[in-house]
């Protein structure tokens, strides 16, 4: 289920000059009923399917970490994936249905972000002339993840009256973006060289109220000679009211009765996976409860979607006139809105040093239309990053040094990325309907999307086309599918595997007025 508090301010809008944020206030009591209500609730379920063979199967989460929930190789019904295909090719609806749920579990479970190979059932063939997909389902629930590079310490830590669990832990190198710094080429470059650890750090640290570890070979051996490699953990803190050491009774008994199930959620380690209560410690039955620990934005997040109270910040970026300036934009949480743009001069005093009066007299000074290409540019990504010359259409005012200001806020809201030859699924609550912030298609970073292909199909990080068709086809909508690919979107830039990026919330429709009553 998805629930979000969205403000949206109109264009009118302008907050008074200095405030920074909107904010109304809550109180201690508030705060906790918010959290016990998400803890206690259910967490909304994501669809990825993906079509063609070679293709990446892409599992993402903003926040928490990734639990599989089902996943299937096959066909179920005669529409999914079917652009292209012959009839006969998507009739057979009852195509025996190769579960691959534990299989998508050992890759995916525990991580903030899973890209594996859809030829990972490909051995396995139910029915040879149907046209068949991946589709996995999965949700993303509260965890703390943390990597720690090769030869440092990592610090596992839980509040006081809680002990550890941990749900996923891998060692080695999975991509060249993680604790490279200073690091030469030759030891990045290996991208497929990491090994499951997960019963290792259980074994140290499972039942503790705290644990240290270090990430280095001695500890887990060496998957890669001469890969740098790093230590990623995701990991839950279990509340008890009984005793460690009883703790460490239940834990030992429940991971010896789970260590050979498959397919078993990596939620709820402890009660939700009793495999048979009437033989376990009746204390572990009795008094142990499961708690995630909620950070401070979550619990915002919990107040907001129960009292319909919102924290929006208004965060400011201007950029002096350089033609080699970046001008950045970017959200650690939501995504970007842009309010308001200025290029020109509104004051003396913005990017003024070392330049005569002259050239700073005019504070009338504006570009029209600055704040639709800014739109155009960034709303609903989470980083924007655009070049002075893409805002410079005109020269408002010869002979005043100019800069681009920029207004906007963070506004919560679902951001995915969906690899090309798959399929895009949006989703809301009954009763709610989709509202499109963004969607680009292309590619802008090296890591997106990139699992097991060529470097020349990602090295093009400037192949990007904002696009209106996700909301066109979507906006109004309760639910939306729609394709990643060249046919819909047209081909920003031949030979490069690319990816559909959108940004949406879940509103309630305005009803409109009754002007009978």
């Amino acid at each position: 289920m998805h629930k979000y508090c969205v403000v949206i301010y109109p264009p009118s809008f302008s907050p008074a000059r200095g405030s920074s944020k909107t904010m109304l206030p809550f109180s201690t009591t508030l705060l906790l009923t918010a959290t016990f209500l998400l803890v206690n609730a259910d967490f909304p379920t994501e669809t990825v399917t993906t079509c063609e063979a070679n293709s990446v199967h892409r599992l993402s989460c903003e926040t928490g970490v990734i639990n599989v929930v089902t996943a299937l190789y096959g066909r179920a019904d005669n529409a999914t994936c079917s652009e292209g295909k012959a009839r006969q090719e998507t009739s057979d609806t009852s195509c025996p249905m190769v579960s691959v749920t534990a299989s998508l579990g050992n890759s995916c479970n525990g991580k903030r972000v899973c890209e594996v190979d859809s030829n990972i059932v490909s051995e396995s063939n139910p029915c040879p002339s149907t046209s068949k997909y991946l589709q996995t389902k999965y949700n993303c629930v509260p965890a703390t993840y943390q990597v720690t590079c090769e030869h440092s310490l990592a610090h596992l830590q839980c509040d006081e009256g809680q002990v550890l669990s941990i749900y996923y832990a891998n060692y080695g190198r999975h991509d060249r973006h993680t604790c490279i710094y200073t690091r030469p080429p030759p030891q990045i470059q290996k991208t497929d060289c990491s090994q499951l650890v997960t019963e290792q750090v259980s074994d140290r640290c499972n039942g503790k109220n705290s644990c240290i570890i270090r990430a280095g070979n001695s500890v887990f051996g060496d998957p890669c000679l001469g890969t740098y490699k790093y230590l990623d953990v995701s990991y839950g803190c279990l509340y008890s009211t009984i005793t460690e050491g009883d703790t460490q009774l239940c834990l030992h008994y429940y991971n010896t009765k789970l260590k050979n199930v498959q397919q078993q959620s990596f939620m709820n380690p402890i009660r939700s996976r009793v495999p048979d209560s009437s033989e376990a410690p009746l204390q572990c039955v009795e008094e142990t409860m499961f708690l995630f620990r909620l950070t401070t934005t979550l619990l915002l997040a919990a107040t907001c979607s129960l009292f319909m109270t919102a924290v929006i910040s208004t965060e400011t970026a201007v950029t002096c006139d350089d033609s080699f300036n970046v001008h950045r934009l970017s959200c650690d949480i939501g995504v970007i809105s842009v309010q308001a743009a200025l290029y020109g001069r509104a004051d003396n005093e913005t990017c003024s040093a070392g330049r005569p009066q002259e050239q700073l007299a005019n504070t009338d000074c504006f570009q029209e239309g600055t704040v639709d290409i800014l739109r155009r540019r960034c709303d609903g990504k989470k980083v924007c990053e655009l070049n002075m010359n893409t805002v410079r259409t005109t020269d408002p005012c010869n002979g005043i040094y100019k800069y681009l200001e920029t207004n906007y806020t963070c506004l919560p809201a679902i951001h995915f990325a969906t690899c090309e030859h798959s399929l895009a699924h949006l989703h809301c609550d009954e009763g709610q309907v989709i509202f499109v912030y963004g969607a680009d298609y292309g590619r802008r970073d090296m890591t997106t999307c990139s699992y097991k292909r060529p470097a020349s199909q990602i090295e093009n990080v400037h192949c990007t086309r904002h696009t209106s068709k996700v909301a066109d086809s979507c906006n109004g909508k309760n639910s939306c599918t729609i394709r990643a690919s060249n046919s819909v979107f047209g081909d920003p830039c031949g030979g490069t595997y690319k990816y559909l990026e959108v940004a949406y919330v879940c509103e309630y429709p305005l009803v409109a007025p009754n002007h009978s009553v």
